[in-house]
């Protein structure tokens, strides 16, 4: 099953000095018997600053080494740190520098997609001012012209500011229109049109994400089936950072997204519906 496992999941993990991304590609490979990471910058820049420095490029090439030691493909690729907007016109110019760097970094993993937010609030949103949709649109159409030349796909998750209403993400995606741009769709994860939001940047999904409340979710299948019924043939990323015992916690909600889609695809090869 194309079943991937989000590096943030290990977040309390490596906080406490536990982890770091080697062991997590460990983990992936040897303990969850994995193919494919959902890889987080998270392991490997300096926090101290809110434009995140990455790591310089001889530890990327590091990490390029273990991937190809593990035959791991690397099919997401999640920036923090370096998102588009930002109302101050020099962090903006900052924040495009640093996503310029790692641009440059998925590059040399081999990303297959990459996740680079729009920026704002976690907790509020809005939608985006004509100046902030201008600029978004333009950088988002620049980066898509070089993830076409670099054969892979890059866009924002629903995640903070405008990207959690989802009627701003597909006015995005349609003023961008071009097929290297498209979404990392945190499934459930809206600030409006709850209901609808999924199916509404379905068409732009590249990736998606699972946290421990939507897998539980009475309508978590139908989901599934609806993502598949549109043509979804991406990867089915897990995103929980549990507070106990992550490994555990981690080999828990795996199964229960294995069980989903096995469900799933079940119910679709006796001809049921997504509803």
């Amino acid at each position: 099953m194309k079943v991937s496992i989000g590096g943030y999941s290990f977040y309390n993990t490596y906080r406490d000095g536990k982890m770091d991304v080697f062991g997590y590609l460990e983990s992936v490979k040897y303990r969850y018997r994995m193919d494919a990471v959902d890889l987080w910058n998270g392991f490997f820049i300096d926090r101290t600053n809110p434009i995140y420095k990455l790591a310089d490029e001889s530890y990327i090439r590091k990490i390029k080494e273990a991937l190809d030691e593990k035959e791991l493909r690397v099919v997401n690729f999640a920036i923090d740190g370096a998102h588009l907007w930002d109302p101050d016109p020099d962090i903006r110019q900052k924040l495009y520098e640093n996503a310029l760097v790692h641009l440059n970094a998925a590059e040399i993993l081999g990303a297959e997609t990459v996740r680079i937010d729009t920026g704002g609030s976690y907790k509020e949103s809005s939608p985006m001012t004509d100046e902030q949709f201008e600029y978004t649109v333009k950088r988002y159409h620049e980066y898509a012209e070089r993830a076409a030349a670099g054969g892979y796909k890059i866009g924002p998750e629903n995640h903070m500011g405008a990207s959690l209403l989802p009627r701003e993400m597909k006015r995005i995606a349609e003023a961008v229109d071009h097929p290297a741009f498209g979404f990392l769709l945190h499934l459930n994860r809206w600030k409006a049109d709850q209901q609808t939001g999924d199916d509404l940047v379905a068409p732009w999904a590249f990736h998606t994400h699972f946290d421990a409340k939507t897998v539980v979710l009475p309508e978590a299948e139908a989901k599934i089936k609806s993502l598949l019924a549109g043509g979804y043939d991406g990867y089915w990323g897990v995103e929980y950072n549990a507070e106990g015992d992550q490994y555990a916690e981690m080999a828990w909600i795996v199964a229960a997204v294995k069980r989903l889609l096995a469900n799933a695809g079940q119910d679709i090869k006796r001809g049921g519906t997504a509803q």
